[in-house]
């Protein structure tokens, strides 16, 4: 059976949802790979992180990092806080982090700085960008004291400074999903901004394209189907920069969207920094046969490759290209950084302290076993060590002093 021929579902549970897909592909005709992803994830009723909230963590669908352990967002903490410094220490310093979950890792970033770090707390403003309404009630359960002082905020729209003129992508709807779109308009900002997304990008719906074509969904004979159609100029000039075109049977995802919210993140910063931790790969890993075709779906820590099983009811996520995301970041004057995995990053920053971050609440010999286990699977490969790796834009900070956190000198000799 030809790929274009392929049911690819005979049942969906989610029946409001499916009829919501069949409805929008009766108005509009076949509707791109990327948009049926963002009606499965981000749809205001039905979609995967819009009706609730209980897919986090070890007890659903997938957990982070930040559900491992405190000292994840501890250690960060301690990273933020230098960059600070490496900023010169503003009096005043503005963080963002898109797609924040239940916001552990934000609670846990500004229990430390308050309580490690007070300087850098006082100067410290937490923006968290949340459209799930779900999600928003979460937050602020989580973050209910900072949410009340102001420490933190709920915004819906990435900054702007006063002098940010540059003509920004085309947002359309297949290329930023609604929970990354604009809604409001934030006030403008010139105070330094950090940007940390933590198993952000990979969530932002891709294209997929195969020899056949660019990848679409129709419906036929009362069910869903792939059908391909001629691929988009944005799509083929995609791979030809950042990726590489399918061989016969093979499928590749172009991550417009991706490439699209960094390209804009990075217009909204004046002076600071980008950091992104996820899976992914660069075009030399491509080129050499790995990361091709890498949608997977997360269902109650099951794995599957079958985007269509669960709509609604799955997360699906598709490899990060991390060639791609630098170079969006230098279109808009930022400068990228060598690639590190999360081990090396997060045992640069704890080797300085010998992680004491970590141990600092222990206070029986247990509870420092049980804290090395959790510490151990966030740095070793047999954990999340070597499956993360840690992207890092600057702008308008010298590129070594960036160079010279402790984020990205494991392994350097000490000055």
């Amino acid at each position: 059976m030809s790929l274009n021929q392929k049911f690819v579902s005979q049942t969906i549970p989610t029946q409001n949802l499916r009829q919501k897909i069949e409805q929008e592909i009766a108005k509009r005709g076949p509707i791109p790979f990327s948009r049926y992803i963002e009606l499965c994830l981000y749809d205001a009723e039905l979609g995967y992180y819009s009706r609730n909230a209980e897919q986090f963590g070890k007890a659903g669908d997938f957990y982070t990092s930040s559900d491992v352990h405190a000292v994840f967002g501890r250690l960060l903490a301690r990273q933020f806080e230098e960059i600070w410094r490496t900023l010169g220490s503003p009096p005043q310093i503005e963080f963002l982090e898109p797609g924040p979950g239940r916001g552990l890792f934000a609670r846990d970033v500004l229990d430390w700085s308050e309580k490690r770090f007070p300087e850098f707390f006082a100067a410290l403003h937490y923006s968290l960008l949340e459209r799930s309404p779900a999600l928003q009630s979460r937050l602020q359960e989580t973050l209910g004291r900072f949410l009340a002082t102001g420490k933190s905020s709920l915004v819906s729209d990435l900054p702007r400074h006063s002098g940010q003129r540059e003509s920004l992508p085309p947002q359309s709807e297949t290329q930023i999903p609604r929970s990354a779109r604009d809604d409001k308009k934030v006030s403008s900002l010139d105070r330094p901004l950090i940007v940390f997304a933590n198993e952000f990008f990979d969530a932002l719906p891709p294209e997929v394209l195969s020899e056949q074509g660019q990848l679409y969904i129709t419906f036929a004979n009362g069910r869903l189907t792939e059908t391909w159609l001629p691929p988009s100029a944005p799509a083929l000039e995609f791979l030809d920069r950042y990726s590489v075109h399918p061989e016969p049977g093979e499928r590749i995802e172009a991550p417009l969207a991706a490439q699209t919210y960094m390209e804009r993140t990075a217009a909204a910063i004046h002076r600071g920094i980008v950091i992104g931790i996820d899976y992914g790969y660069t075009r030399e890993e491509q080129l050499s046969g790995r990361h091709r075709g890498t949608i997977t779906a997360y269902r109650q820590h099951s794995v599957s490759t079958n985007p269509y099983e669960a709509p609604g009811e799955q997360d699906i996520t598709a490899h990060v290209n991390f060639t791609a995301l630098a170079a969006a970041a230098a279109q808009r004057g930022m400068d990228p950084h060598p690639l590190v995995t999360q081990s090396q990053f997060l045992l640069g920053i704890g080797e300085g302290n010998e992680f004491a971050d970590a141990f600092d609440e222990c206070r029986v010999p247990q509870e420092r076993a049980k804290v090395a286990l959790q510490l151990k699977h966030l740095v070793t490969p047999a954990g999340l060590g070597e499956t993360f790796h840690v992207l890092i834009a600057s702008k308008r900070i010298d590129p070594g002093s960036v160079q010279r956190l402790s984020g990205l000198s494991f392994g350097k000799e000490k000055p």
